[in-house]
């Protein structure tokens, strides 16, 4: 069974940082793309990063260029998604997803709650 857990999540000032973790289990993802996501309140799930797992190429949205750092641990099976200078806007729960490179498979975490204060 296929199962990503996040975690990491918290409240934070504005300013500030937070690591999340994607624990991946349940098959191998070399042939995956993983990525973060988030959804504020009110508003639709955005993309925030992805990284190829097999070659650990990565983007990112523009809102979070330069501030966000997406890698992985081959060996702990899990995603980190490291958000720097952290502001207001970043609030939300982020999600992890795991997509095959066919686009057959798609998994997604439970969600983590991260809140920016001012």
């Amino acid at each position: 069974q296929v199962r990503l857990v996040e975690s990491g999540g918290g409240l934070v000032q504005a300013g500030g940082s937070l690591r999340l973790s994607c624990a991946a289990s349940g098959r191998s993802f070399n042939d995956y793309k993983m990525g973060w996501f988030r959804q504020a309140p009110g508003k639709e799930r955005e993309f925030v990063g992805s990284i190829y797992w097999s070659s650990g190429s990565t983007s990112y949205a523009d809102s979070v260029k330069g501030r966000f750092t997406i890698s992985r641990d081959n060996v702990k099976n899990t995603v980190y998604l490291q958000m720097n200078s952290l502001k207001p806007e970043d609030t939300a729960v982020y999600y992890c997803k795991a997509t095959s490179y066919n686009l057959l498979n798609i998994y997604w975490g439970q969600g983590t709650q991260v809140t920016v204060s001012t």
